[in-house]
């Protein structure tokens, strides 16, 4: 059995240094030079676009940030992991990038399974993660004091297609979704939009993650033929669906949320996808009214080789400033619970066009979503 003893005045100043000592090494990922950003989500596999998209966005953000002297003059450096997309292995790089890495926090996840995947992880060892690219209410209700989210939810964007599909006349609108949790998100998403206006799901059609075997979910659409389909998954999948619908006759209008890699999904189905619908949670990459695209254009086409601003990268962009902006909040001596706190606080907080609301009882960042449709083989803004 361990004993204890009073110590001496002299012993326990000494106590409580090596506790304060303590207490700072277990915020790790900081130094007088460094902070340690941890990000892991997909670099390979059919949804690989994605995660390189993230990745692009906010290395260009951090790039810049290091090249003027850093946040209170330590530089960002991101130590980035490949999930596969896929959750045992997002579970183990996650342990990694805590336990082997130490990094200060977790950024830019991609999905509805990984990330829930993680959330346990992020909770139990008080690790907080910033700016998951997945609208799954599960992330989102109860709050999650680790997990803070930037973009829309997936009930929004599920609202604002359902919306558009009524208003041009729409009676029965149908779900082709990956199944998992993402595909579910959507699905729920999109049932409670019909719901509130007196109508149900009128079909389902499914198929696995990771996989284009979309066959068998195409086959219920072309059974139901409903009015409009919102289609749930990464792009490659998805453009295999859109190209065989098309081509087996389906007249419905599809639709999709931003999840699926715009850019992505416009390079691989081309003037196929004509007419095909995209929500989008960050604003038109091209449009100079919102200041943060023209920025977020610049970053990247300075520190990622002169790529062009698309919506995955400018997500990528957007929710790194975020990140940057709450690191700056956290001060000159920053712990996780500064960060918590700064994100907590940034609430009103324009980002050149877009408004951050975030507080300890609201983790969602932003809830605009942004209409975009496919057009003679391009993305153009609906509205």
């Amino acid at each position: 059995m361990p004993s204890f003893r009073f110590v001496t005045a002299t012993a326990a100043a000494a106590a409580m240094l090596l506790c304060s000592a303590l207490a700072r090494a277990a915020d790790d990922g900081i130094s007088d030079s460094e902070i340690r950003i941890g990000m892991v989500n997909v670099q390979s596999g059919p949804a690989a676009g994605l995660g390189k998209g993230m990745l692009e966005g906010a290395l260009a953000v951090f790039k810049d940030v290091n090249a003027k002297g850093g946040v209170h003059g330590r530089k960002i450096n991101l130590v980035v992991a490949d999930d596969g997309y896929e959750p045992n292995r997002a579970v183990d790089e996650t342990l990694k990038m805590i336990e082997q890495e130490k990094v200060f926090s977790l950024f830019g996840y991609v999905g509805t399974p990984t990330a829930n995947a993680v959330l346990p992880i992020v909770k139990e060892m008080d690790v907080p993660l910033v700016g998951a690219f997945t609208g799954a209410m599960t992330l989102r209700q109860p709050v999650t004091k680790q997990l803070f989210n930037v973009r829309a939810s997936y009930d929004d964007e599920a609202e604002t297609l359902v919306a558009h599909f009524i208003e041009k006349g729409a009676k029965s609108v149908a779900v082709f979704y990956q199944d998992d949790g993402f595909g579910t998100a959507v699905l729920s998403g999109t049932e409670k939009a019909l719901k509130k206006r007196g109508l149900a799901v009128a079909a389902k059609g499914t198929f696995q993650r990771n996989t284009l075997a979309i066959k068998t979910g195409l086959a219920a659409m072309l059974d139901a033929k409903p009015d409009a389909v919102v289609m749930v998954g990464p792009y490659a999948p998805l453009a295999a669906f859109i190209k065989e619908a098309r081509g087996a006759g389906l007249k419905s209008q599809l639709a999709t949320v931003s999840f699926v890699g715009t850019d992505n999904l416009v390079g691989e189905v081309g003037k196929a996808g004509d007419g095909v619908l995209i929500s989008q949670v960050v604003p038109f990459p091209a449009d100079d009214n919102a200041a943060v695209a023209k920025e977020c254009r610049d970053v990247i086409a300075r520190h990622a080789g002169g790529a062009k601003l698309g919506f995955v990268n400018f997500e990528g962009c957007l929710t790194a400033r975020v990140l940057v902006g709450a690191l700056d909040r956290a001060g000159k001596t920053p712990t996780r619970a500064a960060l918590v706190a700064a994100m907590d606080g940034m609430k009103g907080v324009d980002l050149g066009g877009v408004t951050l609301n975030l507080a300890a009882d609201n983790h969602q960042a932003m809830n605009q979503v942004f209409l975009t449709q496919i057009k003679d083989g391009q993305i153009s803004k609906l509205r």
